[in-house]
């Protein structure tokens, strides 16, 4: 009888060893009961809680040929750890001739034989999914304690091991981290006031990135990287793990009142046109800088006693009291600043920009980035899958809890590239020279 061999490791507690370990068992089997192997199919780091796996449909696509009678496997959950998929499966071999034979498993062909198959199968499916329930209890003990449970660390926050009340079976403490506040915590606070009392997201991203401080990434911020801190709840001292929310149970960033006036600001400005996003727009913010001591200036608006309203800009070192530096009148140094830049443009350099504009934005629309950032969700999507799958079998305590970290980093990761992808998305603007022209 001509027969396949089909072997399968999940992810990285298996490896290219596990492959050849199931192919000599198989290839001893084959030649114990004369069959003939005339192929063999390979899925490497792919879950067998599916039938999604490319080798395993080329199989499949091939038992049509009728050129095998048999598909060979180490053991039945090579073949499939979802009973369905087995089932449906095996019944589609069955109508093109081929039956599925188990190396390991000593399985009769009589009525008990049936039976025990679907026990293997069923107890395959039980330990997967039993085994992810214990898992996730132990992280829900650690959310319970405000533990870090693993994941990205949100800018403003470090972790450092304290001693738990859980001991190891000779009574000694076990290593627990917690999360603590770090030296960008107050940039992070400032954001936060920046964009309260009406600057722009762009104003308050480009701040940031000015004074040198990088996201979780270590990236440069951007609109979409500020608002995922905007929106994260542990800059309010919330421990977040899943649906688990523990009020104070990490140290907090910003107080209650500027974290809901931010909410309220990002649900405000979401739908509202970019110029009329702030109270009142500094066009000079991250431009100007004070000529004493070299720091940036701020905008700053008040109203005086008799309801007039007035706004400037002012040195943020003579709001610590540092520097002498006068406010400047918002209008006289933007007017100012203005003239002296429209008298840059010329005919001759209105032209250079424009061709110069249209260029880079044709580039930035045809280059590779969004394909990027879509290869890097698909990439993202696989490696979370295949995570899940060596739950199911993984033994070890210790490997599983490491396991769940990585599966929260890629979850976080996979919303931060989403967002990328809506805001490439979005840029993707057509403009001409004569538009460019108009507006200069």
């Amino acid at each position: 009888m001509n027969v396949v061999i089909y072997a399968r490791y999940s992810s990285h507690n298996q490896n290219e060893q596990s492959i050849e370990g199931q192919l000599e068992v198989c290839q001893a089997y084959a030649k114990q009961h004369n069959w003939n192997v005339v192929n063999t199919y390979i899925d490497r780091a792919v879950s067998g809680t599916n039938d999604n796996r490319a080798e395993f449909q080329k199989m499949m696509d091939d038992s049509t040929k009728k050129t095998f009678q048999g598909v060979l496997v180490y053991q039945l959950d090579r073949f499939a750890r979802n009973r369905y998929d087995s089932a449906i499966n095996k019944r589609q071999l069955k109508k093109n001739g081929v039956k599925v034979y188990s190396a390991k498993e000593n399985i009769s062909e009589d009525a008990s034989g049936i039976l025990m198959e679907s026990m293997l199968e069923g107890m395959a499916e039980y330990y997967s999914v039993e085994l992810s329930q214990k898992v996730k209890r132990g992280m829900g003990i650690n959310a319970d304690n405000c533990f870090y449970n693993g994941g990205t660390v949100p800018v403003g926050f470090k972790l450092v091991e304290t001693d738990s009340p859980f001991t190891d079976k000779l009574g000694r403490p076990i290593k627990k981290k917690i999360y603590v506040l770090d030296e960008n915590a107050p940039y992070i606070k400032q954001a936060f006031e920046m964009y309260a009392d009406g600057h722009l997201m762009q104003d308050t991203y480009q701040w940031l990135n000015k004074m040198g401080i990088k996201t979780a990434k270590g990236k440069e911020f951007n609109k979409s990287s500020l608002r995922s801190i905007f929106v994260n709840e542990k800059y309010k001292g919330v421990y977040t793990y899943g649906d688990i929310k523990i009020p104070n149970g990490i140290p907090r960033i910003v107080d209650d009142a500027t974290f809901e006036k931010v909410q309220q600001m990002l649900k405000k400005n979401q739908h509202a046109p970019s110029r009329a996003k702030a109270k009142e727009e500094y066009i000079l913010t991250t431009k100007l800088f004070c000529g004493n001591c070299k720091e940036m200036m701020v905008g700053y608006s008040g109203t005086s006693m008799n309801g007039i309203s007035y706004s400037y800009y002012t040195c943020k070192n003579k709001l610590k009291h540092t520097c002498n530096k006068k406010y400047v009148s918002k209008d006289f140094i933007e007017n100012l600043v203005v003239l002296e830049a429209q008298k840059i443009l010329t005919d001759d350099n209105i032209n250079k920009i424009a061709n110069r504009v249209v260029a880079i934005a044709n580039k930035e629309k045809n280059n590779t980035i969004l394909l990027q950032l879509k290869r890097r969700l698909k990439d993202n999507e696989k490696q979370r899958a295949n995570l899940f799958d060596s739950l199911k079998i993984c033994k070890s305590d210790i490997v599983r809890i490491s396991i769940f970290n990585e599966i929260e980093k890629l979850e976080e990761e996979k919303s931060i590239i989403q967002k990328d992808i809506a805001d490439e998305e979005k840029s993707n603007i057509n403009i001409t020279i004569e538009q460019v022209k108009f507006f200069l």
